[in-house]
């Protein structure tokens, strides 16, 4: 019997595909993670003429899922100067009611933002435990890439923040020592008493006030962190999408998806869109927002 949560995923890759690829593009970005497998697998099975279609990965794991399928896999660095990706699919660990997400759960972290920051539009594709209204809410760390040698100093300034516990993240046999990213950094992983609000309140609290008790916006503690010096980037995707940050006549920078889409135990998928009602796709196909189907 096949899993459920595999399932899940496997149905939100197959809308999201079905939704956002376009046959014409250039160039797309392939993410990290297990979720991304049948993303890929969505793209070959339409039987499209993919020949002229680069992929861009970002990381080892992505650029074998990529080369198995028989598609063509190009490195970040040789893209043709000014060019944004037409479109880019990967994973989170985390993603609240604003489309803010926590992702460098697979350790992957710089890459995967330096791919989502340099597409037009970031699709984001999960199962319904990564469905929450704030972050911090089940996935419990942020990760956070770092250079080895500022390791230990970071962990102080994260514990200035109010982190309760920040430690550098470790493989599975001890002995082995930190796990390394692709650019041979290290990640940490920090964690903090309260969910994160997703747009900054006063509710935010006084920078003076307890740290450990400070509860945080998305984008304020994201910037908080990555001002600490050997942080290479944070876990926290937060701020524009790619589409605001190309209307706004930016180059690139956009790092939230404009569409998020949650695979469900019961076979429908859950899709969320920047500043829009969830909607709930059955296994029908049919269309409800979540408000009127809990109706």
């Amino acid at each position: 019997m096949a899993d459920p949560i595999e399932k899940a995923k496997e149905t939100a890759a197959r809308k999201a595909v079905e939704d956002h690829f376009d046959p014409a593009a250039r160039y797309i970005g392939i993410g990290s993670g297990s979720t991304i497998v049948f993303v890929v697998q969505a793209i070959k099975d339409r039987n499209e003429d993919l020949s002229r279609i680069r992929f861009v990965p970002t990381g080892y794991q992505s650029r074998q899922v990529i080369v198995k399928a028989g598609l063509q896999p190009i490195h970040f660095d040789s893209l043709p100067s000014g060019v944004l990706l037409d479109v880019a699919f990967d994973g989170a660990d985390e993603v609240d009611e604003e489309l803010n997400c926590i992702k460098g759960g697979g350790a992957c972290l710089y890459q995967e933002k330096l791919v989502a920051t340099h597409a037009r539009k970031f699709i984001c594709v999960a199962d319904e435990r990564k469905l929450q209204s704030r972050l911090l809410s089940k996935w419990d760390r942020i990760p956070i890439e770092v250079e080895p040698l500022a390791a230990h100093s970071v962990l102080e300034r994260l514990a200035a923040l109010g982190s309760q516990e920040a430690t550098i993240r470790s493989g599975a046999i001890e002995k082995s020592g930190p796990i390394k990213t692709d650019q041979d950094n290290f990640i940490v992983d920090a964690k903090f008493k309260h969910p994160l609000l997703p747009t900054p309140t006063e509710a935010e609290g006084d920078v003076q006030g307890a740290k450990e008790d400070r509860q945080w916006a998305v984008e304020t503690l994201a910037k908080e962190i990555k001002q600490i010096e050997g942080v290479l980037s944070v876990g926290l995707f937060c701020g524009e999408n790619g589409l605001e940050a190309e209307k706004a006549g930016k180059s690139a920078g956009g790092q939230k998806p404009v569409a998020a889409y949650f695979g469900m135990e019961d076979g429908s998928v859950v899709i969320r869109k920047a500043g829009e009602t969830d909607v709930v796709v059955n296994k029908q196909g049919e269309e409800k927002t979540k408000d009127s189907q809990q109706r």
